[in-house]
């Protein structure tokens, strides 16, 4: 049966934000690793033992793991014991409908590789039933390997096939990868203890084990939860502000109720996981997710809401220069997957004619997106000071947090992160 032999050789598809990590880590706990992304720029720079993206302590685990050979990256799979699947899972069209083609392309990739015994691990957060989507394509592609099946739990089979959703925040993920609990969920009786014994290998925290549909809407149910409460807090400041009152200032005297707890407003969600996993399971229950729909578009609209405000400044309809300050979602990280901070400068620029200036410390290019429009250009943060009547601040980067009120005087200022109230 699958498990019953130690796992030697891991092979990890799609080198992301998560896959990278994971990756690294069950290198430097011993494991061959070959890691598996259809970039082959990024496949060099690992490979020359340079993560390409940022993460506390990643470069350095990297570096390790590929100079003592435990680790390697190409553009396609080879023979391992276990694969872990780790690829993007967006959602695609105005009705968030979500995009599995990436991991069917995995799936298809690791199929001729796959051989008695192994175990496939999905990573990737998925709506419900992907994993056993996952079977489907893989009994589709080999009929000769008797694979795990839900409609069977109990029955014998040659590969386990599991999902266990990664629980990880940027800026914390090697730390998070070992500490935090994990959730696994398998297709057969045995594969979600199959898949315990791969992540007990570097996982700390408790592993608890249930069937892979639960794990997936476990997944899901904690960013939509989340997603939920940031919403509040949103809506709260898209009342609290245009009656001329601080809303953190209203949330911080709350939150001295006893069983009050309201989350911080910003200028919306970002990321792969709060931004795109609610879709997931309004997906699955559309007609029963009403609440969850509803705070997905009041986050998603406060990009907008941000723009308008910051279009009525004084200065900014005197024709001055906009400074905007920061793109990524998250604070002192290179991510802008589905970040608000990008679609509060598209806004802008559909209201205003003026100048932006964009400062982020951690691209040294615009994404697509915002290269395509006319007059919005990437600033370092000296000149977008020194050339700006508006400042706005989208990201509460450790870099902004050294501006003075000298750096902002005589300017318009908005602060969406509350980074520089006193």
């Amino acid at each position: 049966m699958p498990g019953e032999r130690k796992m030697e050789h891991v092979c990890v598809v799609g080198l992301g934000y998560v896959g990278l990590p994971t990756a690294a880590v069950l290198a430097s706990r011993g494991i061959r690793v070959t890691g598996v992304d259809v970039n082959q720029k990024t496949v060099d720079s690992i490979n020359a033992g340079k993560p390409h993206i940022i993460e506390p302590d990643l470069d350095m685990v990297v570096h390790g793991a590929v100079s003592k050979g435990q680790l390697t990256a190409r553009t396609e799979p080879v023979e391992a014991d276990a694969f872990i699947l780790a690829v993007p899972t967006p959602f695609k069209g105005e009705n968030h409908d979500p995009d599995l083609s990436y991991l069917e392309s995995a799936t298809h990739a690791i199929a001729p590789v796959l051989k008695k015994g192994d175990l496939v691990v999905v990573e990737s957060t998925v709506p419900v039933g992907a994993t056993r989507q996952v079977g489907e394509w893989l009994r589709a592609a080999r009929s000769d390997l008797n694979l795990a099946d839900p409609e069977n739990p109990s029955a014998a089979h040659d590969v386990c096939i599991a999902h266990s959703p990664e629980r990880v925040l940027p800026g914390r993920v090697l730390l998070e990868l070992v500490r935090n609990d994990r959730v696994i969920g398998g297709l057969g009786d045995d594969c979600a203890a199959c898949t315990k014994a791969l992540y007990a290998t570097v996982v700390e925290g408790d592993m608890h084990l249930t069937t892979a549909s639960t794990a997936e809407l476990v997944k899901l149910s904690e960013n939509a939860f989340r997603d939920v409460n940031i919403a509040f807090a949103n809506e709260l400041a898209n009342v609290a502000e245009p009656l001329g009152i601080d809303v953190r200032d209203v949330v911080r005297l709350a939150n001295y109720h006893p069983r009050v707890n309201i989350l911080s407003p910003g200028p919306g969600v970002g990321g792969h996981c709060i931004a795109v996993d609610p879709w997931f399971i309004a997906a699955s229950a559309p007609d029963r997710t009403p609440l969850i729909q509803t705070a997905r578009r009041v986050n998603d609209g406060r990009p907008a809401t941000i723009a308008e405000r910051v279009s009525d400044l004084a200065n900014v309809k005197g024709g001055g220069a906009v400074a905007c300050l920061g793109l990524s979602y998250k604070a002192d990280i290179d991510d802008l997957r589905e970040s608000p901070s990008i679609h509060v400068v598209e806004e802008l620029r559909k209201r205003i004619p003026n100048p932006i200036l964009v400062v982020e410390p951690h691209v040294d290019e615009l994404p697509k997106a915002l290269a395509a429009l006319d007059g919005v250009t990437l600033a370092t943060l000296t000149d977008a000071l020194a050339q700006s009547g508006t400042v706005v601040l989208l990201t509460d980067h450790k870099a902004f947090a050294q501006i003075t009120l000298d750096d902002l005087s005589g300017k318009d200022v908005m602060d969406t992160r509350g980074a520089w109230k006193s």
